[in-house]
């Protein structure tokens, strides 16, 4: 079986990584892998079992039975530890309070990085589109194809407030920038490595967003 196409998409919180990432994967019959899930999962996995965040050495003890199943189908998308559906779970305003901090632990990036590069290596697909922080510079530097998707703060504000409309928008405006602000210090997500192609989305529709990430795709893949 030939090699796959590996896809690496980076970019802030809003960005609409996800979102654009599995429709791009699915318009190219791609596999599509949501890699800031795992670290949800893993900060759900610290909870789960009264492992204190701030306890670097327990978290990555926590490690030795933390059994992560995700889905790289972008239709059939689910997150599972040990059998139990955490898909809807990682979402939790909990689990967003505590993701950063189990992020920033080396071992545990190094650990959740292995683990991306094994899923991309063996995806049965002919490629596969990873998205998330630190995918164009650590996990996948040499990837074909590399985006750093953007968009103004603004524009990132008022799609994830229509994502979430049960939060006021000073509410999401405030988590978004919490959120940039505790990632920036575990990785670059806002400047284009060298070879990296910047997809600013501020004045594109869902729709035009897609076909440019796709466009990047094919003229780096051809």
């Amino acid at each position: 079986m030939s090699t796959p196409i590996v896809v690496a998409i980076d970019g802030p919180a809003g960005s609409g990584k996800s979102s654009v990432s599995k429709a791009a994967a699915r318009k190219l019959g791609f596999a599509y892998l949501d890699t800031g899930a795992a670290y949800r999962a893993v900060a759900w996995h610290v909870l789960n079992t009264a492992t204190d965040p701030a306890d670097e050495q327990a978290v990555i003890d926590s490690l030795e039975d933390f059994g992560y199943v995700i889905s790289t189908n972008p239709d059939e998308y689910f997150v599972r530890v040990n059998e139990e559906d955490i898909t809807e779970a990682i979402r939790e305003p909990r689990i967003t309070d505590v993701v950063s901090k189990v992020a920033k632990i080396p071992v545990v990036r190094q650990y959740l990085s292995d683990l991306f590069r094994h899923i991309m290596a063996t995806t049965d697909k002919p490629g596969i589109i990873a998205e998330g922080r630190d995918i164009t510079t650590v996990v996948a530097p040499d990837a074909p194809a590399r985006i750093l998707l953007t968009a103004s703060e603004e524009a990132r504000m008022a799609r994830r407030s229509a994502e979430l409309p049960q939060q006021s928008q000073d509410q999401t405006a405030s988590a978004l920038r919490a959120r940039d602000a505790a990632d920036s210090r575990v990785s670059d997500f806002m400047t284009a490595a060298d070879g990296v192609v910047t997809v600013d989305s501020t004045d594109f529709s869902y729709e035009q967003t897609i076909d440019a990430v796709v466009e990047v795709i094919r003229s780096r893949t051809s």
